[in-house]
């Protein structure tokens, strides 16, 4: 069996002195209310428990989750502290001092006021007299108000959260108070229901109830409770966190790469640019062999019709040469020119391609969402010289990577590649001849196939795919994305092309927004 190597935290040998106190003052305790005051982010645990003497004592273990202010802080019945798991003195804070025998409160150094006791009169009064943003007026005059619920509130009331809060007229003022009462109404009666807003895959907001003010482009979840609402969104940041972490070398290998053949292409161009001289000084030539015979030795110029244009031109001669010696000179210039644009076309071709292919790999780095995804696309990096492959270190086995596959509205499979090895695949292995091909036009993206089990396709699946085709690619942060699509035996690859480049002729285009959210996904 292989051997693992794990890391475990030290064990201490003896319990902090804070644990200790808890030990001893409430290790079989009973809890007798679990409170929070209005809408803080403090959570207050009344204990009961027997003292040595045997008399029954209350205490009060208070949580504070502020971030990297977050506290656990034990008093008695009365508001004492006795004692804390981070003392702060006066010197780390000249709002409050957490220390034994100090009283505990809470500290409102912005005079926040609570919103569930909030009325009508005072809501329009502290909060729509404010010359700030609505949605700012709301979350730093009332507590436990964030600043995407504050922007709900606002497009709830149908209101610009952006909008200054003392401009409102009298009749938005009331109706948006008259909003922010009821859901405060909701709060007060426990009338919850947890939802996760995702763009794609990637989740980016949550909230305690649903969120009116994400539409298009955008999916929602409910869960049966925020415990079970928080425990999916952590775990998916975490993962998304931990995949961005990892795919970080590879995007800088492949951005350094892209800056460099980015720079590699301005300069090319300006050369290619350069040699369209060439054609003058062939004109040249040959007006001097046309017209020059008669010209006296040591002439810096002379003037000639150009037959070409009908006009007189002048041109420049080296004295220190003939004029058939001068006529030659050009001719060589014309023809070293024209060498190098034949080799500049040539590497502007490479550079492009070479562009294209990083380019389509970074939106595949966008795509992945498991370690398996990058290791496909690290292994692309190493065959084409990116990356140094390392022989004779025995890599670690990933699962392989599956593309996406979804399920059209009328029952037909969708598959989308994640990177350039499953295009290629998708396009020339799983597809067959009458089946469709969709794809991002002049862009990098995915290849999007769908099963057409030999029936003609609704119009419906042909715009879910062409949806899926934009959004899995570089365009997917735009309204509209325009979609190339054809019959995957018409789709050829290129000729000694990366793979996942084809070339095809004759296709259709539609044009599908990105937004895939009511697409089933297998």
């Amino acid at each position: 069996m292989g051997q693992r190597s794990c890391s475990y935290r030290p064990v201490l040998l003896t319990a902090p002195s804070f644990c200790m106190l808890l030990r001893k003052h409430i290790g079989s305790a009973r809890i007798l209310d679990i409170t929070q005051p209005g809408l803080e982010r403090v959570l207050s645990i009344d204990l009961e428990h027997l003292n040595e003497m045997g008399d029954l004592c209350q205490k009060r273990l208070i949580i504070e989750i502020m971030g990297k202010h977050s506290n656990i802080i034990f008093c008695d019945r009365d508001g004492k502290i006795l004692d804390s798991i981070k003392h702060v003195s006066s010197h780390m804070s000249s709002v409050r001092e957490v220390l034994p025998g100090r009283e505990y409160f809470i500290p409102k150094t912005q005079d926040k006021l609570d919103p569930l006791e909030l009325s009508e009169k005072d809501f329009l009064e502290q909060v729509c007299t404010r010359p700030m943003e609505i949605g700012k007026a709301l979350y730093c005059t009332c507590t436990g108000i964030s600043p995407a619920m504050a922007n709900e509130i606002c497009y709830r009331a149908s209101l610009d959260g952006a909008a200054i809060a003392q401009s409102l007229t009298e009749n938005e003022k009331l109706h948006l108070c008259h909003t922010f009462l009821r859901l405060m109404e909701q709060v007060k009666n426990a009338e919850f229901s947890p939802h996760m807003i995702y763009r794609g895959d990637e989740p980016i907001e949550y909230g305690a109830f649903p969120m009116e003010q994400y539409k298009e482009g955008y999916t929602q979840k409910a869960f049966p409770s925020m415990s079970r609402l928080l425990e999916d969104w952590y775990a998916s940041k975490s993962t998304i966190t931990r995949i961005r972490q990892k795919s970080a070398d590879l995007r800088k290998i492949v951005q350094t790469a892209l800056d460099r053949n980015r720079k590699k292409y301005q300069l090319q161009q300006k050369q290619l640019r350069d040699t369209g001289k060439k054609d003058q000084y062939k004109i040249y030539g040959e007006l001097i062999n046309a017209y020059g015979y008669g010209l006296e030795e040591g002439c810096k110029s002379f003037c000639a019709l150009d037959y070409y244009t009908d006009k007189e031109i002048t041109i420049p001669l080296n004295p220190d040469y003939s004029p058939t010696e001068n006529a030659k000179r050009y001719f060589a210039r014309y023809n070293k020119l024209k060498r190098t644009e034949e080799a500049l076309n040539q590497q502007i071709q490479e550079t492009s391609s070479e562009i294209l292919h990083l380019e389509s790999i970074q939106t595949a780095l966008d795509i992945a969402l498991q370690e398996s995804d990058l290791a496909q696309i690290k292994e692309e990096l190493m065959d084409y010289g990116y990356i140094r492959r390392r022989y004779g270190k025995k890599q670690k086995i990933q699962g392989k990577s599956k593309p996406f596959h979804y399920i059209s509205s009328d029952g037909y499979h969708m598959y989308v590649g994640k990177n350039n090895f499953q295009n290629e695949e998708l396009t020339f292995k799983v597809a067959s001849g009458n089946d469709w091909w969709f794809h991002a036009k002049q862009m990098p993206g995915s290849h999007v196939i769908v099963k057409s089990n030999n029936e003609e396709l609704p119009d419906r699946t042909f715009e879910e795919a062409g949806q899926l085709a934009a959004y899995y690619s570089s365009g997917r942060g735009a309204p509209k994305v325009e979609i190339d699509y054809i019959q995957k035996k018409h789709v050829k690859k290129t000729p000694g092309g990366k793979p996942g480049f084809v070339i095809y002729h004759t296709n259709y285009s539609l044009v599908a927004s990105p937004d895939i959210s009511h697409i089933h996904e297998e």
